[in-house]
C-alpha cells in the first residue's frame, strides 16, 4: 500500500505558534533555517529513496527559488501552501484567491509545471470555510489536501469524510479533497497524520493507525514541517501552549520518521491518487 508523504515547507518564524509574536511583515528579518532542514529532509529521504509532496509558501518560493528547483531536481511533487502563511478564515474571498494565486503562479515560474494541489495553513479548510472550495477550481486546482477531520481549538473539520471524496462546486467544477489521516476510537477520530502528533504519540499507536487505515484499503496521508528536524531551533518566548505544541519532543521527530519510511510506502500525493498535471 502507498500512502502520501506531504512536506509543510515552513521556516521556524513561520510557525503558527509564532504568529502572536512575530509579525508577517517581521519575517524578512529573522534568520532562516530552511535550506539547513530541508538538506536534512532530503537526506533522510534519499536515505529510503523516498519521495514527497512539499506545500510550498510563495513568500519562501520567491525568495529561495534554487532550493524549489533543488526539491523538483530530487523528483518530489511541488503543490501551494498559500503565500504568506494566513488561515483562510481570517482573510476575505477575494483576498484568499488572490493569495493563493500569487503563489501557484510563483510556483509555476519556477518548476516550468503546473501546480496542481493546495494545503491551507493551520489546516483552515473549516465548515466555516467551504466557500474556498470555489476559489480553488476557479485557480485550476486538482485536489485539496486541508481538511483534518477532528475537533481541534485551533482547526478541524469532524464532520467531514475520513477518506478522498470529491468536491462539486455550484459552477460545475470538481475537485478532489484528501483529508489528513485519523483513527476512530469510539466514534471519535483521533489525528494520526504526523506532525505535532507524531512527536508526542508513542510510535506504535501510529505505526497501528496507519496499519488499520491501509487494511481497509486506504492510503494514509502524513504530514511533517520542515522546521520539525531541525534540533537545535531558536528559542522564542511564547505562551506556555504554544511553547510545548513547538518544541515538544523535536529530539525525537529524525527517528520517528525515519521509522515511519522503514515501515511503510511512500510516495507524493500526485502518484498516491493518480492525478495529472493538466487541468479539468
Amino acid at each position: 500500500m502507498k500512502n502520501a508523504l506531504t512536506i509543510n515547507l515552513e521556516d521556524w518564524f513561520q510557525a503558527s505558534s509564532f504568529e502572536g509574536v512575530i509579525k508577517y511583515g517581521e519575517w524578512r528579518n529573522c534568520e532562516s533555517r530552511i535550506e539547513f532542514t530541508t538538506q536534512r529532509l532530503f537526506a533522510i529521504l534519499s536515505e529510503r529513496g523516498v519521495k514527497a509532496t512539499f506545500f510550498v509558501l510563495g513568500w519562501t518560493a520567491k525568495k529561495f527559488p534554487d532550493l524549489v528547483k533543488e526539491i523538483k531536481i530530487w523528483g518530489n511533487e511541488i503543490a501551494s501552501f498559500g503565500y504568506a502563511h494566513k488561515p483562510i478564515y481570517r482573510q476575505t474571498k477575494e483576498k484568499f484567491y488572490k493569495d493563493v494565486e500569487r503563489s501557484i503562479n510563483i510556483l509555476a515560474e519556477i518548476t516550468g509545471e503546473k501546480i496542481s494541489g493546495y494545503r491551507a495553513p493551520n489546516f483552515s479548510l473549516m465548515e466555516e470555510t467551504l466557500w474556498a472550495y470555489e476559489s480553488l477550481v476557479d485557480l485550476g486546482l486538482r485536489y485539496d489536501s486541508s481538511v483534518f477531520p477532528v475537533r481541534n481549538n485551533s482547526y478541524g473539520y469532524p464532520e467531514a469524510p475520513r477518506f478522498p471524496y470529491l468536491i462539486e462546486t455550484k459552477k460545475g467544477g470538481q475537485l478532489l479533497e484528501i483529508p489528513l489521516t485519523t483513527y476512530p476510537i469510539m466514534d471519535k477520530n483521533i489525528p494520526i497524520a504526523g506532525g505535532g502528533y507524531l512527536r508526542l504519540y508513542p510510535y506504535w499507536f501510529i505505526k497501528k493507525g496507519i496499519k488499520k487505515v491501509n487494511s481497509q484499503g486506504k492510503a494514509a496521508i502524513i504530514y511533517l514541517r520542515s522546521w520539525e528536524l531541525d534540533p537545535s531551533p531558536p528559542k522564542v518566548k511564547v505562551k506556555f501552549f504554544n511553547k510545548f505544541r513547538h518544541y515538544a519532543n523535536l529530539d525525537l521527530m529524525e527517528n520517528k520518521v525515519k521509522r515511519l519510511l522503514k515501515d511503510f510506502e511512500f510516495s507524493p500525493i500526485r502518484e498516491v491518487f493518480n492525478i495529472s498535471d493538466r487541468s479539468g
